[in-house]
């Protein structure tokens, strides 16, 4: 299963590897994949929507399921 998410105010390679890292620690073996132009994020390797979300948003972002 693979969760998408719309994150509107990721904006730089930064915000990517903030997002990816507090996904990576949140959920282990998950495998996160962002998109600037589009603002996305995929993580796949969890169905754990709700580890996900509280991740991304500790990160200091705000997630929108897709």
């Amino acid at each position: 299963m693979v969760l998408q998410y719309h994150v509107p105010d990721m904006s730089c390679d930064h915000c990517v590897k903030v997002i990816g890292e507090a996904v990576s620690q949140a959920v282990e073996g998950a495998t996160v994949q962002a998109d600037l132009r589009s603002h996305t994020v995929r993580v796949a390797g969890t169905e754990d929507k709700t580890a996900v979300e509280a991740a991304i948003r500790s990160a200091g972002y705000t997630p929108a399921a897709v």
